[in-house]
């Protein structure tokens, strides 16, 4: 991966751009812009009240609550996502897929660096490919060089595989194998990270609430059970970012004070939450009020692409990069959400035997993430399982046989 910063904003480009050339050009200089937020000096949660772990109410699961069920297909590299220059012929091409499970939580600092190639070629108006969680701030972050931007999409934000994630901050979900990655990956995303973390940030308070914070509860089963898919080797680990993230994020306590039962004990704490309905909406709005336009076209080969008009064009076309980028090293990664109305008054997730329950103001989710991140790998089904679901509400809904 190489990453441009603006300090090099007039420096001449070479027209293959790979890893190395970069790095023997000085081009790639790290992430600049503005400060990544400090390690949080956060006060102890002793406190339950005050983070409302003390009042919680059950949440709601009956199976006749179900609205609707629907996948995701994640895209996965194994050598990490691909954010990548090149010139075809006169075109100026810049690649950002293949973010895994972290394309929400890593988008900013993603479309920052996208950002920066663009400005350092002095691109007055550019096109984005995808209007998911990675186009749309791209197109945000290109948009307030004063750049004209215009975003195509076979579909639209909310029809997105973007708008069926999860939607919580998970720095550090599939964004690459160990053995595939480059050694200083997990360096270079740390700074990804924080960088998207500070935008993020900016976010917390506005209509709608498009981000906030809410408790989160690791309830450990009497009865552990073995991942569904194991590990196949140690080459094929994912790349962790834990560690190197530690005091960016409110921290987690072992909790005597809730009412989910288990014999292991409970952690707990506060976790940033994105209400992807609304805060789709606001990107929609914080790029149309800069001048951006989202057309609905479809992009069907890369040489089509190749061909858009702009002085630069940036792929954030997802999982369908596979076609538009020839990139057959992109895996999907099924992900299943069953879906029921917003309980309003109870907003905060529990995690127990491999099933995750998250309640956000757009809608509770329930979504079987299978003991580890294989699960769903390399499977591009996006056929809803109603059994998937059955099977996910029967483990984790008594543990909510509270009032």
């Amino acid at each position: 991966m190489a990453e441009l910063s603006t300090a090099i904003a007039k420096k001449a480009v070479p027209a293959t751009f790979t890893r190395r050339s970069l790095i023997g050009s000085g081009l790639a200089m790290g992430l600049v812009g503005c400060a990544a937020p400090a390690p949080l000096n956060v006060p102890s949660i002793s406190s339950s009240r005050a983070y409302g772990f003390a009042d919680l109410k059950p949440l709601d699961l009956a199976a006749e609550n179900l609205i609707k069920i629907t996948v995701c297909t994640r895209p996965f590299r194994p050598a990490g996502p691909r954010l990548e220059a090149e010139v075809r012929g006169s075109t100026f091409l810049v690649h950002n897929y293949g973010h895994g499970g972290s394309g929400w939580s890593l988008a900013w600092g993603y479309a920052e660096a996208v950002r920066d190639f663009v400005f350092a070629q002095g691109a007055k108006s550019v096109t984005v490919v995808g209007a998911g969680a990675m186009g749309l701030t791209t197109g945000i972050s290109i948009a307030e060089t004063g750049a004209r931007v215009t975003i195509l999409a076979r579909d639209m934000p909310m029809e997105a595989r973007s708008a069926r994630a999860t939607g919580v901050w998970s720095p550090s979900s599939r964004i690459g194998f160990a053995g595939a990655t480059q050694p200083d990956i997990a360096a270079r995303r740390e700074k990804v990270a924080r960088r998207s973390y500070a935008r993020h940030l900016t976010y917390l308070g506005r209509g709608g609430n498009p981000v906030e914070f809410t408790p989160r509860f690791y309830v450990r089963s009497d009865t552990p059970e073995p991942p569904i898919v194991p590990r196949p080797n140690e080459a094929d680990r994912f790349v962790e970012l834990g560690r190197a993230l530690r005091g960016l994020t409110p921290p987690w306590t072992e909790r005597e004070d809730t009412p989910f039962p288990g014999e292991r004990g409970v952690r707990g704490g506060l976790v940033m939450t994105f209400n992807i309905a609304a805060y789709t909406r606001q990107l929609v709005e914080d790029f149309q009020a800069m001048g951006g336009r989202i057309e609905r076209e479809t992009v069907a080969s890369g040489e089509e692409m190749a061909r858009l008009s702009g002085d630069a064009i940036v792929n954030c076309a997802g999982y369908d990069a596979r076609t538009l980028a020839s990139d057959d090293t992109l895996i999907p990664v099924r992900g299943q959400i069953a879906w029921m109305a917003p309980q309003l008054d109870r907003l905060y997730g529990v995690h127990h035997r491999g099933i995750t329950v998250l309640s956000r103001r757009d809608g509770l989710l329930i979504q079987e993430s299978g003991g580890n991140d294989f699960y769903g790998l390399g499977d591009a089904s996006e056929s809803p399982d109603r059994g998937e679901f059955e099977a996910a509400l029967g483990k984790v809904a008594p543990l909510f046989d509270w009032e």
